[in-house]
């Protein structure tokens, strides 16, 4: 610091003891809690915290604080339990709703109590209120809903996490199977998540055993909708898995619509592919844009035509094709089968070799199958041939000479000769880039039904960003239970991060501006994320003044002028930085 202003403040100079009357510089950090709080007043997240959780007669912490805390962290830092304290020290203690006195008592033991009070709670009840405080407050629509799953993975055995029941609840099994992080060799648990097609909002999350179906699944997402929204008047998106028969039945008994995608595994699906081998359909252009990956490159068109062949069930199929995803389609055809016919080529090579060990006719056969492989076997076939090799063999060892004799032997070589199969290629060629979407809406145009599905993507990305922004995989707490209420708070996470850019993206598009330079060398970013927004106001600090412990003076931040415009696209008061 200039000596100047050390004189006009009276602050000691360096290597000198500090005597009374000495003034003191105290920074404190705020970063983006303001904004966070500011949404977290909106839902009244601690009232309602405060009210479905029991007090602990005196605890120096309410659970609702701690877990506060812990939601603060996952938005901004995602430090483990054990590292909250210091996560939480540099912090200005009002704005993760403590006081100075308070700070030293946030450690993971209470952090642990704190999550046990909230497994133990009506977590349902809890998530909806929130959410219809959400929907209120930030007039969500409710006209269309998407669905989609994926996994959550623990690292560690959890053998106690078998679905055995804690303190009245069961709790729910960690299992083997499949699992979408690619990580086969560790304990997982389904995650199902629905948000409304009003700025992908999250609206309604379930965490159920990790090897469960999700077809059955579907029913009682819809039923929370359906009691959410207070009639059946929505359209529930949702993959492929919502196509089984008894689910869309009910739903559509119910008088509930839906959207998906018809699996290729339906009788529906072979039946049109055959159909299109000799007839002509009126498909209708119902989108063309420029090529998004390379402008140079043909348009992306999109067509859609009503099936001829009708879905067994009754309801409406409606057939797409896509230019890109047609040239996708030949391209990964033409890569298996080019891959198929050089591992061909690889085997016959072996074959040859005098230090072959495929010698029996199954041993080739079983190396042609791997060598083809599952992906390949439709377009790529082979024939296993057998050539006789005469062989001669001195009968006794010895130089030979004019009276030796041989010993005549003939063994079998074996050859496998490719047979590519044009006739199937031909035959997938004719329908590369189609798939059928099948729904009991009869009123939406092929246009809206493919716009509708389209968005999609939207709930698979707020999936991405559990994953890699809010970093819940891989989990790495003992307790199944306590992972439960974790887990809630990723809901209420997701949620607050899904308003956030909700606001700001509405605010942009009302006001008229196009991008904020929120990249890397300050490149026009059209879409904020609210992982962008926070870090935008990632190293702001406050300072005050001091002179003996008594406060003197505020120093509020001065904010640039990127982040007083994203504080007023996202509606939040200046004045939550005024120090």
């Amino acid at each position: 610091m200039p000596t100047t202003l050390i004189n006009l403040l009276g602050l000691p100079f360096p290597g000198t003891v500090p005597t009374r009357g000495t003034f003191r510089l105290h920074s404190a950090h705020l970063g983006s809690l303001p904004i966070v709080n500011h949404f977290l007043r909106r839902l009244r997240l601690e009232e309602i915290l405060l009210t479905r959780l029991p007090a602990t007669p005196g605890a120096r912490l309410d659970h609702s604080a701690g877990l506060l805390v812990l939601l603060r962290n996952l938005l901004v830092s995602r430090e483990p339990l054990y590292g909250l304290h210091g996560w939480a020290s540099p912090y200005r203690p009002d704005l993760l709703g403590l006081s100075p006195r308070t700070v030293p008592f946030l450690n993971d033991d209470r952090l642990g109590r704190d999550l046990d009070a909230l497994f133990d709670a009506d977590r349902g009840s809890l998530a909806t209120e929130v959410v219809v405080r959400a929907i209120r407050e930030f007039r969500i629509d409710l006209e269309r809903f998407h669905n989609d799953s994926t996994t959550v993975t623990l690292q560690g055995a959890y053998r106690k996490a078998d679905g055995r029941r804690k303190r009245g609840q069961r709790t729910l099994r960690a299992a083997l199977g499949h699992n979408k992080d690619h990580r086969p060799d560790l304990k997982q648990l389904l995650w199902i998540l629905t948000v409304s097609a009003d700025g992908a909002v999250p609206v309604h999350y379930r965490v159920v055993d990790g090897n469960t179906n999700d077809c059955p699944t579907h029913r009682e997402s819809w039923e929370a909708l359906l009691a959410l929204k207070g009639s059946p008047e929505f359209l529930y998106v949702a993959d492929s898995k919502l196509c089984d028969g008894d689910t869309l039945r009910y739903l559509d008994g119910k008088g509930g619509r839906f959207l998906t995608v018809l699996p290729r595994s339906r009788k529906e699906d072979r039946l049109f592919r055959e159909y299109v081998q000799t007839h002509e359909l009126a498909w209708e252009t119902v989108r063309r844009r420029p090529n998004p990956r390379n402008q140079a490159r043909s348009a992306d068109v999109w067509k859609m035509v009503e099936s001829p062949i009708p879905a067994g069930d009754g309801f409406r199929l409606v057939w797409t094709w896509n230019s890109l995803m047609a040239e996708e389609d030949r391209e990964s055809r033409e890569d298996r089968i080019g891959r198929a016919m050089v591992h061909l080529d690889e085997l016959e090579e072996r074959l040859q070799s005098p230090k072959t060990k495929l010698r029996t006719r199954a041993a080739v056969v079983k190396a042609a199958e791997k060598a083809v492989g599952s992906s390949a076997a439709r377009w790529v076939g082979w024939e296993v041939r057998e050539e006789p090799v005469e062989q001669f063999h001195q009968e006794q060892r010895g130089r030979p000479g004019k009276d030796t004799r041989f010993r005549r032997t003939v063994k079998t070589r074996f050859h496998v000769v490719p047979r590519p199969d044009e006739a199937a290629i031909v035959y997938d060629a004719k329908s590369d880039g189609m798939f059928p979407l099948l729904t009991n809406e009869r009123k939406l145009s092929p246009k809206e039904l493919l716009e509708a599905y389209h968005f999609q993507p939207r709930l698979e990305k707020r999936h991405e960003q559990l994953k890699t922004v809010l970093e819940v995989s891989p989990m790495q707490l003992k307790n199944i239970d306590r992972v439960e209420a974790l887990l809630f708070l990723y809901f209420l996470a997701m949620l607050v991060e899904a308003l956030i850019e909700r606001e700001v993206r509405q605010s942009m598009e009302a006001q008229g501006v196009k991008s904020i330079p929120l990249y890397p060398e300050g490149r026009p970013c059209p879409a904020p994320t609210t992982d962008r927004i926070l870090g935008a106001f990632e190293v702001v600090t406050a300072h005050h003044l001091e002179q003996e412990g008594r406060e003197v003076q505020r120093f509020a931040p001065k904010l640039t002028e990127q982040q007083l415009e994203l504080l007023r696209l996202a509606g939040v008061p200046e004045e939550s930085y005024a120090g």
